[in-house]
């Protein structure tokens, strides 16, 4: 007797198990769907995560520059930065830094129209502004790109007129450049050209810092400090923009975990509660053939946590896809699972299974056995 007293409690605690998962499969589905949709969820969020600030930051330097260099107004009208100053300022910004010289003076058009005309290094503009729209960027020496607005200023986009302090030239037109922007009201020569034409040198920097603000501010710092008679100054709406919205999105996505949780408890929640009310009597049975508290409680948590695990599984490769799918729609390059995440996310989908048992094992322990096996 004693011993198929011992072993009643155990057979039935594997059976119910089984039974529970297998035979009520409406309710572990709905428990498995909801925390398969936690752990898909998270692992897409944290997945993104581990590179946002990286993608964001790329996604930012197709904006321009984020530091202009200047000679100060003080030093009067045409004076340029002393020879030499460019690879300066590309050696203090750093070697991921992106920097490109500009030259301007106001000349006048064919139609006596004036018109910005700025001399600048084609190919370093192209990596620094690869956001401009331009059907493509010139490469000959005598090139003029037209901004949208400009080229109504001259007779022929092809051959562009420009006289400047009463010397003219003649420039083969490249095409229209379009920004929405001061640029659209410009004409752009190669350096070269624009120095030989006019006498005047880079009078401006721009300066693409790769990083966050903390890596502009402290890029700033360097610069100032070798550059002390020039006038260094970050672009505000652009270093700022970038903070805000970096720092927002990651608030976005804590938000959203977090509301995810509490959402899926509350569906794990109800199940589970809805699972112990239709086992009542099952429990009551175990209990009056010797099973303890303890085991009852250890049953329903491990079916919970099976659910969950089970759960963990499914979502990983689900949230893995849908980070990868996300990233190359949004940002053109794919975001590869990472296993790094896994222990995140199980620990979420366990503590969420766990909270929302505890509310059942309550109930539980209030059992009566008598009067349930009664049918009261």
């Amino acid at each position: 007797m004693t011993h198929r007293t011992t072993h009643k409690p155990q057979l039935s605690f594997i059976g119910m198990l089984r039974r529970s998962l297998v035979h009520r499969r409406a309710r572990s589905f709905s428990a498995l769907v909801a925390l398969t949709v936690s752990a898909a969820v998270v692992t897409a969020l944290l997945t993104l995560y581990a590179d946002l600030n990286a993608k964001l930051h790329k996604e930012f330097r197709n904006f321009g520059a984020n530091v202009v260099v200047t000679v100060p107004a003080s030093s009067g009208t045409g004076v340029a930065l002393p020879p030499g100053t460019l690879a300066a300022v590309q050696k203090a910004a750093g070697p991921d830094a992106l920097v490109a010289p500009f030259a301007y003076a106001v000349a006048t058009t064919d139609r006596g129209t004036s018109v910005v005309v700025a001399g600048t290094d084609f190919a370093a503009v192209r990596r620094l502004d690869s956001w401009w729209q331009l059907p493509q960027w010139p490469t000959a020496p005598n090139a003029a790109l037209l901004g949208e607005r400009a080229a109504n200023f001259v007779a022929d986009e092809h051959a562009v007129e420009l006289t400047y302090a009463g010397k003219a030239v003649t420039l083969a037109g490249a095409g229209r450049l379009k920004t929405g922007g001061d640029e659209d009201s410009r004409i752009y020569i190669p350096l070269a050209a624009f120095t030989q034409w006019t006498g005047i040198g880079p009078t401006v920097i721009e300066v693409q810092i790769p990083g966050g603000a903390a890596a502009v501010e402290a890029a700033l710092t360097r610069l100032r400090s070798q550059f002390p008679a020039l006038q260094i100054q970050p672009v505000r709406q652009l270093v700022e923009g970038e903070s805000r919205i970096v720092d927002r999105t990651h608030s976005l996505m804590y938000g959203a975990v977090l509301l995810i949780a509490l959402t899926v408890a509350v569906s794990v929640l109800a199940t589970l509660s809805a699972s112990v009310l239709e086992r009542r009597r099952d429990f009551a049975l175990m209990k009056a053939l010797g099973g303890s508290q303890t085991q009852l409680m250890a049953m329903f948590l491990l079916e919970a946590l099976a659910i969950a695990i089970a759960g963990v599984v499914l979502g990983y490769v689900a949230g893995s896809a849908a980070a990868w799918a996300i990233s190359q729609v949004n940002f053109h390059t794919a975001t590869l699972p990472r296993l790094s995440v896994l222990p995140l996310v199980l620990l979420l989908n366990v503590a969420i299974a766990a909270l929302a048992a505890l509310f059942p094992v309550r109930v539980l322990r209030g059992l009566q056995p008598s009067a349930l096996l009664k049918g009261e």
